[in-house]
């Protein structure tokens, strides 16, 4: 069987006629597209990253509104604590007072003792001597 070439040539090009443009027009289309959606993955990116970064900042929120409950707490801690030793300041004073106090009264009533001690050796009747 024998095809003649230049019948070949002109089918081929016929074809490619025919068929070439819509696919220049397809490629043309698809690099459009792909290029668009390399486009819109870079901005889905940035937009996750922005979000993430938003999510963080809420976190710092919370953890700063957190800490800021916690100091809160502490600084009422110390005031208890400053209180609770000027009580206990007072109260040692005031133990301490009572002790004297008590010591006192003690060598009060020792020298009250004693004076009656010799109060009544004195109001013993003595034996005259000779």
């Amino acid at each position: 069987m024998f095809v003649d070439k230049q019948a070949v040539d002109k089918l081929r090009e016929g074809l490619l006629s025919h068929y070439l443009p819509d696919l220049q027009n397809s490629k043309r289309a698809l690099k459009e597209l792909t290029h668009n959606q390399l486009i819109l993955l870079d901005t889905l990116d940035q937009e996750v990253t922005k979000f993430r970064e938003c999510n963080g900042l809420l976190d710092l929120s919370s953890l700063f509104t957190e800490a800021k409950v916690y100091h809160n707490k502490l600084v009422n801690i110390r005031k208890e604590m400053i209180m609770l030793h000027e009580k206990t300041t007072k109260l040692k004073k005031k133990a301490l007072k009572l002790q004297q106090q008590k010591q006192k009264e003690a060598l009060e009533k020792e020298q009250q003792r004693e004076k009656e001690l010799e109060r009544e050796r004195q109001l013993i009747a003595k034996p005259a001597k000779r």
